[in-house]
């Protein structure tokens, strides 16, 4: 019976996704529980876990610009003012617009976010169970499209079993909802992993969301700079007022969104 093949192909194909999707999954939320205790996020920590090491360059170009140590046109181009960095998150940046003391803000925002002050910074977070490591990322993301590959297969192998002439008195009907079953697997399966995944698998581990929201809650009033720059670190540039300042960050398209 070709349907009966067919289904044992369906359910090998479904069973392998979705295995190796919750594996990966498990892996990437295996953190523990207690990670994180006492431990207050810096901007830049808070930055990296909600937009990762481009948030990072975001954030500190945004500092500097409003302690007037960096110019951000609206042209879309970067002029240090103050070449003397306070930090190694501010020393990239000025290392990554170059000895001339000018560049265009995207690729100097490229540059920084790859420079070694946020790598470390990321095996920081990483070490501390606060962010998800690169690896895992990748892995659950793969899983994703694998089950999303497998659903699309088993239905296909599905529609192929009922169009083939019958050759057992198995009524078409209960074929279709044998391979109902392969399907609702598969389709279970990216339910869930939107549901668990999805919100924290990007950048910060449970712990980070964690952090990060009592993060919010501790920033002080709307006037207060370090409100504005948590603002930034966890929103990006969407949460900066100026006009000027977001026209500047316009032009940075063409090296990659948060």
């Amino acid at each position: 019976m070709v349907w009966v093949l067919l289904l044992l192909l369906a359910w090998t194909v479904a069973g392998a996704a979705c295995t190796r999707l919750c594996l990966a999954a498990v892996r990437a939320a295996a953190v523990d529980e207690n990670a994180g205790q006492g431990h207050d996020l810096t901007l830049y920590e808070a930055a990296f876990l909600s937009g990762g090491p481009r948030r990072v360059a975001d954030l500190t170009m945004v500092s500097m610009a409003r302690q007037r140590r960096l110019v951000l046109a609206r042209t879309g181009w970067a002029t240090v003012v103050d070449p003397r960095g306070r930090d190694e998150m501010e020393r990239s940046v000025i290392g990554a617009i170059g000895p001339g003391g000018q560049s265009r803000i995207a690729p100097a925002r490229a540059a920084a976010a790859a420079a070694d002050a946020v790598g470390g910074l990321a095996d920081r977070l990483v070490r501390a169970g606060l962010a998800v490591p690169d690896g895992a990322r990748t892995t659950v993301a793969t899983g994703v499209r694998q089950v999303r590959v497998a659903a699309v297969a088993v239905l296909a192998l599905g529609v192929t079993a009922l169009l083939v002439p019958a050759t057992s008195d198995m009524p078409r009907n209960l074929v279709a909802l044998w391979f109902a079953l392969p399907l609702a697997l598969t389709l279970s399966c990216l339910a869930i992993a939107r549901v668990e995944v999805h919100p924290y698998s990007r950048w910060a581990s449970p712990a980070g969301q964690r952090l990060l929201g009592a993060l919010a809650r501790r920033a002080g009033g709307p006037g207060d700079d370090r409100t504005y720059l948590t603002s930034v670190a966890v929103r990006g540039i969407r949460a900066v007022g100026e006009p000027d300042l977001r026209a500047a960050f316009a032009h940075r398209e063409q090296y990659g969104r948060d």
